[in-house]
């Protein structure tokens, strides 16, 4: 499994023939050092944790010049099917849905979900996270929070999926800070790797950096594969 982290929130993993972007958020993005166009080469699957700007990015125009399946809730497939998105599979939390090279599994998370018109938020479904099983490669399995905030469900993902590497929002306001993410990692999780998402991209609306995350995760500080944007680690 090759994992490529594109700032904010935005990943692109590559798993056996499968290549998966997930909430590519790349026009206006402050942490981003590539387009859209160049993340999403080979494109067969396009996730999306819930409906904000900042996660559902350039998906529309990543799914039309792509061709990719878009993986998301009903009411994320909806609405962006209405906007041109062909091609949509649609599930909601505690689903599982397979794949020729992965298995991807909705799980809670805490936060909320809409777009704007006229100035006036649209639901867009619950949020959620996933967890990647990986099929023909014998890859490890990922789990992908999404934004939230801290939960006690996180104890059910790792009795149920057992995941070895984590990707966790740190930047606080929005979502969980370090010291929550670090008490999510040593309390509920056993993970090998954790990379941490969700910061150093606005200013002045999440951390601008990873230290507090660092000093919270304490022992377990080794765990943390930071990524620049750009960057690719394979596992």
């Amino acid at each position: 499994m090759k994992i490529t982290y594109y700032g904010h929130s935005a990943f692109r993993i590559e798993t056996g023939g499968a290549i998966i972007l997930v909430d590519p958020f790349f026009t206006g993005n402050p942490a981003a050092t590539v387009g859209w166009q160049e993340a999403s080469q080979g494109l067969t699957h396009l996730l999306l944790t819930h409906g904000h700007g900042d996660h559902v990015g350039d998906s529309v125009e990543i799914l039309k010049a792509t061709g990719a399946l878009l993986v998301s809730n009903f009411e994320i497939c909806a609405w962006l099917n209405g906007k041109g998105a062909e091609k949509y599979s649609p599930g909601n939390h505690g689903g599982r849905i397979s794949f020729d090279d992965f298995d991807v599994i909705f799980t809670n998370a805490w936060h909320s979900s809409s777009d704007m018109v006229a100035g006036a938020p649209v639901y867009l479904g619950n949020p959620a996270g996933f967890v990647i099983e990986p099929k023909k490669e014998r890859g490890k399995t990922l789990y992908i929070a999404g934004d939230t905030g801290l939960s006690y469900d996180m104890k059910l993902i790792q009795e149920l999926y057992r995941p070895e590497i984590g990707i966790l929002p740190i930047g606080d306001r929005f979502t969980m800070g370090g010291d929550q993410a670090a008490y999510a990692c040593r309390n509920f999780f056993d993970f090998k790797t954790v990379i941490p998402c969700h910061y150093a991209s606005f200013k002045g609306y999440v951390d601008a950096d990873s230290s507090k995350f660092l000093k919270a995760m304490g022992a377990d500080a080794s765990k943390v594969r930071e990524l620049a944007p750009g960057e690719t680690a394979s596992f």
